[in-house]
């Protein structure tokens, strides 16, 4: 008996070693930061699929993507880019989720969302210090030989989180299911109203500066209505709903195809 536990044992401390050694890849270590087990696991294959599209969408608005089609492509202005968008969630995500909390107030109490409303929180910080913290050591990555390695680990640590985070967007449907999808759609469109506003389009020309400014914002948008167009018709959740009275979701049914 005691050598079948010796042995377990020894089964769980290899799990365990092998288990921190994978966190040494910038994409499993930007997992385990940014998808803790208390965000709830996806209830809908297609909304799950169609939310890779968001993931891309919100990418090309993070990192400016006209860059390459206006051939000026630098990959401090991506970044620098990334970090701006980084600063703009700081303000609007707390920002649109007290709004939403004015509204579920009248519908039931608050303090129950506080341990998810937390979490959110450190999610976001986390991800903005990430993004910061390579903007700021990336000069020194081209200058020395040394840091390289750990620019380029971190680097792709932050892609890795940002593909994560634009996905359950900082864990924020652990608060409510359909935060999520409007966080997306009001982060992308104050991305691109500032652009739009002062008509710099960055090279582009009219139509193209317009298509790909208007573009991502748009594409969001759709993909965040129907989302939530099938947790209101499949779950019955709707956002204006306080989150304590609203059921636990059932899995989605994917379209039947003709």
């Amino acid at each position: 008996m005691r050598s079948g536990e010796t042995a377990m044992a020894g089964v769980r401390r290899g799990g365990d070693i092998r288990s921190r050694a994978s966190l040494l890849w910038p994409r499993q270590a930007a997992w385990a930061v940014f998808q803790p087990s208390w965000i709830p696991s996806a209830d809908d294959p297609l909304v799950e699929g169609l939310k890779r599209l968001r993931v891309i969408a919100g990418m090309i608005v993070a990192s400016g993507v006209y860059t390459f089609v206006a051939r000026d492509f630098d990959g401090k202005k991506v970044l620098e880019h990334l970090v701006v968008a980084c600063l703009v969630l700081l303000v609007i995500a707390p920002l649109t989720v007290g709004v939403m909390l004015a509204v579920w107030r009248r519908r039931g109490p608050l303090r129950p969302l506080v341990p998810a409303l937390i979490g959110s929180l450190q999610l976001l910080l986390y991800f903005v210090g990430s993004a910061v913290l390579a903007f700021l050591l990336l000069p020194a990555g081209f200058q020395s030989l040394f840091f390289a390695p750990l620019i380029l680990w971190l680097l792709w640590f932050v892609c890795a989180a940002a593909v994560r985070v634009n996905s359950n967007f900082f864990g924020t449907a652990a608060v409510h299911r359909a935060l999520p999808p409007v966080l997306a759609s009001v982060t992308s469109w104050l991305m691109a109203i500032p652009d739009l506003v002062t008509g710099d389009l960055h090279g582009l020309g009219l139509v193209l500066g317009v298509v790909f400014i208007l573009g991502t914002p748009v594409l969001v948008t759709c993909i965040a209505l129907y989302e939530m167009q099938r947790l209101r018709r499949f779950h019955g959740i709707r956002l204006r709903d306080h989150p304590g009275t609203l059921r636990a979701p059932e899995p989605a049914p994917l379209p039947q195809r003709r």
